[in-house]
C-alpha cells in the first residue's frame, strides 16, 4: 500500500514525500531527474533537488523513478503514442482519396473482391487491410519528425518536497475527509485509501460530506470507533461503506453478512439517531427496498434492547407510517397554506435554501415574499458554505440580461441540469420572474454570510489567470486528471496550435473510440466538423481513425487557431463500436498547445494542457468547448458524459444535443475565483497580482505557487481548490 499512497500523494499535492533511507551523494541522480522533469513540463523546486542530493544514489534514483511515474501517468505520457499518419500532421490525404487509395491498395491484395463490399455495393472500410489499423511501428513514426524545441513561456509545475509519507497521507485524508462539496468517484477511491493507511491517526472532528462521512466511518468501526451519524440515512450508508457498495446510494448494494459486534454497532447507531429525533424516521421512505433488505442482515430482533432502531425497520415495511418532512411541505403548498409550509421549513434549512425559488415565486404579494426572503437569510448560517454559494450562482442566473433581477423572460431563457454522472439536458426556462426587492436582498445576504464564513487572508496575491475559474461547488461529475477544472470554469488558451488527443486500450473486445470536433459560429448555429469522416478543415487536421486497440490506440486532432474560422470548437470523444468508457483499460482524453516553430513528435508531454480521465456509463464525452473572444481563444470546462446511441456514434448524429448544452452551459453564469476576491477586495482586503517585496504571511491563490513566498503563507491551486469554499 505505501506505493500507493506515495503515488496519490505526489499526484494530489505534487509534493514528493521524505522516505527513510540511506545519505549519500545523490547530486547527479538529481540533475537528471530535474532534466527529464522538463521535458514534460515540470521542474523540481530547490529543496526537492536538495533533499535528492542528500541521499544515497540508488536512494535518490528510486524516489526519482517513481516520481516520474507518477508525473507521466498524470499526462498520459505512460503510453507510446503513435499515429496513423505517419507524418501527422503533415501529408495527411484527403478523406475520400485515401480512402480510394485503401480501397485499390485491398482490390490488388485480396482474391475475393466481394469481400470488401457491404450490402447494397458500399464499401466496408473495416475489410480493407490499410484502415483502421497502424501500417508503422512507434520507432519509424519517430524517426519521421524532427526533435521538440521548447518554448520559453510554457507554465511549469513546480514539485517541492514534502513531509514523512504519513505526515502528507494524514494531510490529505483530513483535507478529502473534510470537504465541503461532494467528492468525485476518483476522490472517494483516493479517501478510502486514505482512510485504510490513517485509521490509526488522529481522526477528523466532522465530515461534512455524507458520502465521505460514510468511508470514514466504516473505518471508525474497524478500528472499535464510534461512527458519526446524526441521520438513519448516515447509518444506510455506512452499512454500504462495509458491504464495499455504493456510499452514494445511487445504486443498489449487496449487503454483506457482518459480525455481531458490528451489527451491534450499526443498530446501536440508528437507535440514538431515532431515539434523539423520532421525526428522523421520515427519511426511511426514501430508501425503503435499501432498508428492508439491510434489516434481513442486521437481524434487528436479537437486539431487544433498541426499540428505536427497530421501528426504522417497520416503517420501512409499511408497518409504521411516518410521512417524511418533504411530504408534509408538500401537502401544505397544496392546500395554500404556505405559511405552514415556512414554518415546517424552518426546521430544516438545508430544505429552506434549496426550495428558494419555488417559495418566493409562490408568494402571493410582496409582504410575503418580503417575510421568504427574511426567513432564508436566517437560515443561511445553518447552512453548508456551499448551499450558500449555490443559492447565490442560482440568484445571479435569475437576473435579466441588462442586470436587473428575474429572467429575461418567462419562455426564453433556458435551463441545463446535469447529473452526477456527468448526463445532462436543457430545457426553456419558464418560470415566472422572481419579486425584485426579495431577489436583492436575498443576494446581498448571501454576499453577507461568505464573507462571515471566509477566514481573512491578510493580503491576497492572485494570479489573473485563475479567475475565471469556478468555484468547485461539487466535484460529483468531475474526472481525474491533470489540469482538470471545475464545469464553468475558463481558461485562456496560450500558444499557436491547439492539439487534441484521445487515447485508449480495449479490455476484451475490439473497441473504436473516435475523436471529432464540432464547429460552430457566434451564435453556436452552422454546423461543421472534422472526424473520421472528414480528415481536413479549414485549419483542421485529423491524424486519422484507428478502429481497434489491443495495445492502445491514440487519434489526434490539430487545429491551427490562426487558421480556424469559427469561434466555437467543440472536441468530443464518441464510442463507436466496442467497449463503454467505464470498460475500457485505459482511456483518456487531453489538449496540448504549442507554437507554429515548435517541432516534435505528434504528442509532446510537456505541452500537455490537460489529460482527463474518460468514465462513466455514456457513449459521448463532450469534456470541454474552446470559444474565440477579442482578447483570444479560451477554454470553457464542461466535463458532459452523454447517454449516446448503443453504438456507432459519429459528431454529425449528436450535433443538435451538442451545441445546445453548449450554448446553454456557455450562457450560464457561474461564481468563480473572481466573485471571491471582488468580495474581499470591497471588504478592504489588499489584493495584488505579484507578490510585494516586502510583506508577511499571504494568501497565494494560481496555478502554482512561487518557491520565494513569505514564510506561514497560505497556497491555494487547482490541487486544493476545495478549500476555497467555506465550511
Amino acid at each position: 500500500m505505501s506505493a500507493q499512497i506515495f503515488d496519490l500523494v505526489v499526484r494530489r499535492t505534487w509534493r514528493v514525500p521524505l522516505t527513510a533511507v540511506s545519505t549519500g551523494d545523490g547530486a547527479s541522480v538529481a540533475r537528471r531527474f530535474d532534466a527529464v522533469l522538463l521535458t514534460s513540463g515540470y521542474k523540481a523546486s530547490g529543496r526537492l533537488l536538495s533533499y535528492l542530493g542528500t541521499l544515497s544514489p540508488q536512494d535518490a534514483r528510486l524516489v526519482a523513478v517513481q516520481t516520474l511515474a507518477v508525473v507521466h501517468e498524470a499526462l498520459g505520457a505512460h503510453v507510446q503514442h503513435n499515429t496513423y499518419f505517419q507524418d501527422f500532421p503533415h501529408n495527411v490525404p484527403d478523406t475520400l482519396k485515401f480512402w480510394v487509395s485503401c480501397l485499390r491498395d485491398a482490390l490488388q491484395e485480396v482474391p475475393d473482391a466481394d469481400a470488401l463490399f457491404a450490402r447494397q455495393g458500399k464499401v466496408d472500410l473495416l475489410a480493407l487491410p490499410r484502415y483502421g489499423r497502424y501500417q508503422h511501428t512507434y520507432e519509424e513514426m519517430v524517426a519521421a519528425h524532427d526533435a521538440f524545441v521548447p518554448a520559453l513561456g510554457d507554465r511549469r509545475t513546480v514539485l517541492d518536497v514534502g513531509g514523512t509519507l504519513d505526515e502528507e497521507a494524514h494531510r490529505l485524508y483530513l483535507r478529502l475527509a473534510g470537504s465541503t462539496t461532494p467528492l468525485s468517484d476518483a476522490d472517494l477511491t483516493a479517501l478510502a485509501l486514505l482512510a485504510q493507511h490513517c485509521g490509526g491517526m488522529e481522526q477528523p472532528a466532522t465530515v461534512p460530506v455524507r458520502s465521505a462521512r460514510a468511508i470514514v466511518n466504516a473505518t471508525h468501526v474497524l478500528y472499535g470507533r464510534e461512527p458519526q451519524a446524526d441521520t438513519v440515512t448516515d447509518v444506510l450508508r455506512l452499512a454500504c461503506a462495509l458491504s464495499g457498495g455504493d456510499v452514494t446510494l445511487e445504486t443498489a448494494t449487496r449487503f454483506r453478512s457482518l459480525p455481531r459486534p458490528v451489527r451491534r454497532v450499526l443498530l446501536g447507531a440508528l437507535d440514538a439517531v431515532v431515539e434523539a429525533s423520532p421525526a428522523k424516521l421520515g427519511d426511511v421512505a426514501a430508501h425503503r427496498e435499501a432498508w428492508k433488505r439491510l434489516g434481513e442482515r442486521l437481524h434487528p430482533h436479537e437486539h431487544r434492547g433498541l426499540s428505536s432502531a427497530a421501528r426504522v425497520f417497520a416503517v420501512a415495511r409499511g408497518d409504521e407510517d411516518a410521512p417524511s418532512l418533504a411530504a408534509r411541505v408538500e401537502q401544505s403548498l397544496a392546500s395554500g397554506a404556505r405559511a405552514e409550509a415556512l414554518r415546517l421549513l424552518a426546521a430544516a434549512p438545508g430544505m429552506l435554501v434549496r426550495r428558494a425559488d419555488h417559495l418566493l415565486r409562490s408568494a402571493a404579494d410582496d409582504v410575503e415574499a418580503t417575510a421568504v426572503a427574511d426567513a432564508l437569510g436566517r437560515a443561511l448560517p445553518g447552512v453548508s458554505g456551499r448551499v450558500v454559494l449555490g443559492l447565490r450562482e442560482h440568484l445571479e442566473n435569475r437576473r435579466r440580461a441588462d442586470g436587473r433581477p428575474g429572467t429575461a423572460r418567462p419562455g426564453t431563457g433556458r435551463r441545463v441540469f446535469v447529473n452526477r454522472h456527468g448526463g445532462a439536458w436543457a430545457m426553456p426556462d419558464d418560470r415566472a420572474d422572481l419579486p425584485t426587492d426579495a431577489l436583492t436582498a436575498l443576494a446581498l445576504a448571501c454576499d453577507a454570510e461568505v464573507l462571515r464564513r471566509f477566514p481573512r487572508p491578510g493580503e491576497l496575491v492572485v494570479d489573473p489567470d485563475l479567475l475565471d475559474v469556478a468555484l468547485p461547488l461539487s466535484a460529483r461529475s468531475r474526472p481525474d486528471g491533470a489540469g482538470v477544472l471545475p464545469r464553468g470554469s475558463r481558461t485562456r488558451v496560450t500558444g499557436e496550435l491547439l492539439r487534441f488527443f484521445v487515447h485508449w486500450r480495449q479490455r476484451a473486445t475490439d473497441t473504436d473510440l473516435d475523436l471529432s470536433c464540432l464547429l460552430l459560429n457566434g451564435e453556436f448555429t452552422d454546423p461543421e466538423h472534422v472526424s473520421w469522416t472528414r480528415l481536413r478543415a479549414e485549419g483542421f487536421v485529423h491524424s486519422g481513425d484507428l478502429t481497434e486497440a489491443p495495445d492502445g490506440a491514440t487519434e489526434l486532432v490539430d487545429a491551427n487557431l490562426s487558421r480556424v474560422r469559427r469561434p466555437v470548437v467543440v472536441p468530443q470523444v464518441h464510442v463507436y463500436s466496442g467497449e463503454r468508457f467505464d470498460q475500457v483499460a485505459e482511456g483518456f482524453f487531453g489538449f496540448m498547445s504549442r507554437d507554429a516553430a515548435q517541432a516534435g513528435l505528434p504528442f509532446e508531454p510537456a505541452t500537455v494542457r490537460l489529460k482527463s480521465d474518460l468514465t462513466g456509463q455514456g457513449q459521448v464525452s463532450v469534456p470541454a468547448a474552446f470559444l474565440r473572444s477579442e482578447g483570444g481563444w479560451e477554454a470553457l470546462w464542461l466535463h458532459l458524459n452523454l447517454r449516446g446511441r448503443p453504438s456507432f456514434n459519429t459528431v454529425e448524429e449528436h450535433r443538435v444535443t451538442t451545441t445546445t448544452l453548449v450554448r446553454d452551459i456557455a450562457a450560464r453564469r457561474y461564481l468563480t475565483v473572481r466573485y471571491l476576491v471582488d468580495l474581499l477586495r470591497d471588504d478592504g482586503v489588499k489584493v495584488h497580482h505579484e507578490v510585494p517585496a516586502s510583506s508577511g504571511p499571504v494568501t497565494y491563490l494560481g496555478f502554482g505557487a512561487p518557491e520565494a513566498l513569505p514564510e506561514g503563507s497560505r497556497v491555494i491551486t487547482p490541487q486544493n481548490l476545495l478549500d476555497l469554499v467555506p465550511a
